[in-house]
């Protein structure tokens, strides 16, 4: 009953992901993140290094795939860089010290930044703006 509720589960993902458009990948991306840095904080309580480990990687590296989508030709994506260069440099030493006092900070940053992806990922959003 597990393997089919896990393949189900599977299904949905998989679908969710390629039917997505871009905003709504990079939402995924940052809930992935944010799953992630939690799960870091509730290994840490168990005394489970290697799990605090394991999901600071994982966080890492979807941050490292939020690097690789940026547009350089917008001028936003030099102060995105620069964000996403801050959470590296705080997971990294996060999971070196296995200190996650830096955490709520940088799930502040990381929820603002969903948050606003959200929003550009709704169907009627506007990049635009409309001068009168």
């Amino acid at each position: 009953m597990n393997y089919i509720k896990n393949n189900l589960k599977e299904e949905y993902l998989r679908q969710s992901v390629m039917t997505a458009n871009p905003a709504e990948l990079i939402v995924m991306l940052f809930d992935a993140c944010i799953k992630n840095a939690k799960l870091m904080e509730i290994c840490l309580d168990r005394k489970d290094l290697d799990g605090v480990n394991t999901h600071c990687l994982k966080a890492q590296k979807i941050i490292m795939e939020l690097v690789n989508c940026l547009d350089t030709s917008f001028e936003i994506s030099v102060s995105l860089l620069s964000i996403y260069d801050f959470l590296l440099r705080t997971f990294r030493e996060m999971n070196i010290k296995k200190d996650l006092s830096r955490l709520p900070e940088t799930l502040e940053i990381l929820t603002s930044l969903r948050d606003t992806w959200q929003q550009v990922a709704k169907p009627n959003y506007s990049c635009s703006s409309e001068v009168s």
